[in-house]
């Protein structure tokens, strides 16, 4: 019997959503305490700066017109002096006409772009798509939709929760046929920070290897100490610019927007050329009055920097109540807890003992990643602790864990 393509395996299910999955786990089981506490979702319920919906009406006229796959200037424009001021580029480097294209959301950016890498791909062999595994899940359903075959690249304690790109550069057969590698920093959910030169030599196995770097940097606004390099950052400093190299952010997480679905694709011009023409044919465009709002949001830092004082103080709760359990140490960035749980029967057993005893939901890390090459799941013995409510919410949640697990 041959074995079913991508989209077979996509539509029969192999590969599920991990909130999916997590609802069939607890179904049935009734929470032990009230109110339940949901800390599966990485939905930012902080303050959403308050100009959006005063920008969306100034602009409603904009919802009469159909709107350019390309975006307005206004928002190119935006983006651009946001990335030119974030990384400290000289003025000219980023070209908001060439290096710039907006999306619904990263989501949809991370998945349209796969097909633009697999349709460059010359290999005579099946494409592969890398990804650090853990993953998010947009990166295995592009993979599987454009038929490659994805390549999960375990991001462990042991590697610094990044793939290990020495081991991965001594794989040239695999490289040769990949089309793509999807590398998040801050990692999601480890919440590790690749450094410069990390992000140097993958950018320079792109290039070897002529594949298209997908740098997600939608967790690049948290941080605790300094902000997290950026891909187009590094690249700039490079004979070849962007060259190979694609970064993807979004206002859901820097801005509190999950509900806008306004994100950017950024980098190589000649890539996203060929992703504007494809996604003309086969892609939403992002509604004028968004486009409006998402220029003001990307254009202002005030709520940015009062959102990351806020996790900073979620984190100072992180410290006093977990102190060294489960492995916790402070995440150079993001919003997530990554704890080992692997005295307390893993990461299923751990969320379904939470839920049932102290009605506190987590996702179990074993539904964001897949068994590696070694069949060796990374995320098996952790869950992930999504900080997105209130201080008080995340510190009576983190005390009812201890005691569950004490």
């Amino acid at each position: 019997m041959p074995h079913p393509t991508g989209l077979q395996q996509l539509n029969t299910g192999v590969i599920e959503n991990p909130f999916a999955k997590l609802r069939a786990l607890l179904d049935g089981i009734t929470p032990g305490l009230e109110p339940v506490i949901d800390l599966t979702l990485g939905e930012p319920h902080e303050t959403a700066p308050q100009f959006i919906t005063q920008e969306i009406t100034k602009a409603k006229a904009l919802f009469e017109k159909y709107p350019s796959m390309r975006g307005l200037p206004q928002l190119r424009e935006a983006i651009a002096s946001w990335l030119t001021n974030r990384y400290k580029l000289s003025p000219e480097t980023i070209d908001y006409a060439t290096h710039i294209l907006p999306c619904n959301g990263s989501r949809e950016g991370l998945f349209f772009a796969c097909l633009a890498a697999v349709g460059r791909n010359t290999s005579t062999n099946k494409p592969a798509v890398l990804m650090c595994n853990p993953y998010y899940a947009a990166y295995i359903g592009a993979a599987l939709a454009t038929n490659a075959e994805p390549i999960y690249l375990s991001a462990t304690h042991d590697t610094g929760f990044l793939p290990n790109l020495d081991t991965l550069a001594k794989d040239t057969s695999l490289l040769n046929r990949t089309a793509a590698f999807y590398l998040c920093s801050p990692a999601n959910p480890q919440g590790a920070i690749a450094s410069a030169d990390y992000l140097k030599k993958a950018i320079k196995l792109a290039r070897k290897h002529n594949f298209v770097l997908f740098c997600d940097e939608c967790y690049s606004e948290f941080y605790n100490q300094q902000p997290p390099p950026g891909g187009l950052e590094v690249a700039a400093k490079t004979p070849e610019k962007f060259k190979n190299i694609v970064v993807f952010n979004s206002l859901s997480k820097r801005s509190n927007l999950p509900g806008l679905r306004s994100g950017f694709c950024a980098g190589d011009p000649v890539f996203l050329k060929k992703l504007e023409n494809l996604r003309n044919l086969i892609a939403p465009q992002m509604p004028g009055p968004t486009q409006m709002a998402s220029a003001a949001a990307w254009l202002d830092e005030a709520h940015v920097e009062h959102n990351r004082a806020a996790y900073r103080t979620k984190y100072d709760v992180c410290d006093e109540i977990l102190q060294k359990r489960y492995g916790y140490e402070k995440p150079a960035g993001g919003f997530f807890l990554w704890l080992n749980v692997h005295h307390f029967g893993g990461s299923r057993h751990a969320a379904v003992t939470l839920w049932k005893e102290a009605g506190v939901k987590v996702l179990p890390g074993a539904f964001l990643a897949q068994p590696d090459q070694n069949d060796q799941n990374p995320g098996a013995d952790y869950i992930r602790v999504a900080l997105v409510h209130e201080t008080a919410v995340v510190r009576k949640a983190l005390e009812r864990l201890v005691s569950v697990f004490a």
